[in-house]
């Protein structure tokens, strides 16, 4: 892993708060980081924390998808995803497809706050 990490941020609606706090408290960390988000949670974390954020699609017209492709290319380096794994989400073969591409290139996903944590502290 680079010394300076490429983190791709995701967030289903009822996680946008969970990871906005999560951000919030890794501020400091993730300015020497280059950060990538889908739309609206790129948007939130953008306005709510001034942080320089290059943002995708949202996630159901093709977000998930546009991470995924930057994954292959080589361009993101860990994932944060924070999904609602208790609603259904009409995209969620397009989240499923994101998960096997990280798979598949070996990137790590975070998918709860306590892996973020780990992943956003790990030496390169």
């Amino acid at each position: 892993m680079n010394t300076r990490k490429r983190i791709a941020m995701i967030a289903h609606d009822n996680r946008k708060h969970d990871l906005l706090d999560w951000v919030r408290c890794n501020r400091g960390v993730l300015l020497h980081h280059d950060l990538f988000a889908t739309g609206t949670t790129g948007a939130i974390l953008a306005s709510e924390l001034g942080l320089d954020i290059t943002r995708f699609a949202s996630g159901p017209p093709g977000g998930d998808q546009q991470v995924g492709a930057a994954i292959v290319e080589g361009r993101i380096d860990f994932v944060v995803f924070f999904s609602d794994p208790l609603e259904p989400h009409p995209h969620d073969v397009d989240v499923k497809a994101l998960l096997r591409i990280a798979v598949v290139y070996n990137i790590p996903v975070a998918c709860n706050r306590a892996t973020a944590d780990f992943l956003v502290r790990l030496p390169s």
